[in-house]
């Protein structure tokens, strides 16, 4: 079944363009008739980032759930893992995240979490999809059965608590000066505080949102702010969320990134030493660096490939019973905290390895050198790669790598793009490879 609406995390697209409140209401509406399952007053949590759209969307949602008989518990601005974990807490039938994640402010999103806290499956969504294009009148609640809405006030404070119990017990975060960089997005209060009451020095940016600033130079997607604060500041390592915090990323004590490949090896080799790896290996994206694939080889454990998005990755996770997973983009995921990915948690667990080794940043870290990555978009007709001749030049360029390198060309779920990324031993070669087939797409749709 084609895909109308979702794509590899929720919906997501410019605010009153492609998420309109029609379009958000719809949505509630939709989602609140899947998952009424019972005779008992149903629950939803709606969360959101700090984007000026997101009261639209907000309330929207909230007519959408309670004319379909549902109570909406409103959370305000709160990290996307969070509503996960309250989704399950507060024994709601459903969650959702109101966000475009790392998007500029102009677009944002709606990401739906099941009563176990997951991310929706493909064959939901479809379910949620198919009612989204029928008339949904006949099927709304009669005047006694409207639901109910109420604000939760205390939940920043219950997600502190939350990420703080996650640090091992014996650690103490005293002594680290941190800067932490929100993104002027939806941590912009729980990050520092919860750093701050484990015993942290902490300077913050992107902790200043004014509904238009998140992730404007600030955050995962823009860490040169983060690097030149951790320089001024002196500090032993900076941590950067983005827009709804569910990715991270690092900067060591000299102001160098670093990205969600060498986490995922931070983390799964400190855990291999304690004995807390559910699996030998960790599951990633095709997108991971082949340097990430060898050095795990190399401690005795594997590396298991996924499509691209955490959704994919944490299905993979369940179903095959590994604990530890991401994307290079720090999406990471620790599935015995979290039910997707947690900024937030997966720092506590590289600064808890960074006290154990009593080393920088720089050499707690850094445990392997990546291979040369070219990535690239091309703005092009996504059908071109449907073509006979585009396929077969695409795996004439694959061969010029060999089989020390990699090919890969996906068009973006997110983006009117097709993403090309290569990777292997010879930089030079990798450029060359991506530009001819970047080269190639362009061509193609030109001559369409």
């Amino acid at each position: 079944m084609s895909r109308t609406y979702f794509g590899t995390d929720g919906i997501r697209g410019v605010a009153n363009r492609f998420i309109t409140p029609e379009l958000a209401l719809k949505v509630g509406q939709a989602a609140g008739l899947v998952f009424q399952r019972g005779d008992y007053r149903h629950r939803v949590v709606i969360g959101k980032d700090t984007r000026l759209s997101g009261y639209m969307i907000e309330y929207a949602m909230v007519a959408g759930f309670t004319s379909v008989g549902m109570d909406p518990l409103i959370l305000g601005p709160i990290p996307t893992p969070a509503v996960g974990m309250l989704t399950r807490s507060m024994r709601a039938d459903l969650g959702v995240m109101i966000s475009a994640s790392h998007n500029p402010y102009e677009d944002n999103g709606i990401k739906l979490f099941g009563p176990d806290g997951y991310k929706l499956s493909d064959e939901v969504e479809h379910e949620i999809e198919a009612l989204l294009e029928q008339d949904l009148a006949p099927k709304l609640a009669k005047s006694p059965a409207l639901g109910r809405a109420k604000r939760v006030d205390d939940v920043q404070a219950r997600y502190i608590e939350f990420a703080k119990r996650t640090l091992p017990r014996n650690v103490s975060l005293d002594g680290l000066r941190i800067v932490v960089d929100c993104a002027n997005g939806a941590a912009y209060r729980v990050a520092p505080e919860a750093l701050w009451e484990l015993g942290a020095e902490v300077f913050s940016i992107g902790c200043e949102p004014n509904g238009l600033n998140i992730n404007r130079d600030v955050g995962s997607t823009a860490p040169a702010a983060l690097s030149a604060k951790v320089r001024e500041m002196r500090a032993d390592i900076g941590i950067a969320l983005d827009g709804d915090a569910d990715r991270v990323l690092i900067v060591d004590e000299r102001g160098h990134l670093v990205d969600g490949d060498q986490l995922m090896a931070v983390v799964a080799t400190s855990w291999k030493e304690d004995d807390m790896l559910a699996k030998p290996g960790v599951v990633a994206t095709v997108m991971s660096n082949l340097g990430l694939e060898r050095y795990l080889g190399g401690v005795g454990l594997g590396l298991e490939r996924t499509a691209v998005g955490d959704r994919y990755v944490l299905e993979r996770m369940r179903a095959d019973g590994y604990n530890v997973g991401g994307e290079q983009s720090g999406h990471i995921i620790l599935s015995d905290y979290s039910t997707t990915g947690d900024g937030l948690v997966a720092a506590m667990q590289v600064l808890a390895v960074v006290k154990k080794k009593g080393k920088p940043v720089s050499e707690v870290c850094h445990l392997f050198e990546p291979l040369p990555q070219i990535l690239k978009n091309v703005r092009v007709r996504k059908t071109v790669l449907d073509r006979p001749p585009v396929a077969r030049s695409i795996d004439e360029a694959r061969a010029r790598l060999g089989k020390g390198g990699r090919l890969l060309i996906r068009p973006s779920g997110t983006e009117p793009v097709i993403r090309v990324m290569g990777e292997g031993d010879d930089r030079d070669l990798v450029e060359k490879v991506v530009d001819d087939v970047c080269g190639l797409l362009s061509d193609a749709t030109e001559a369409a």
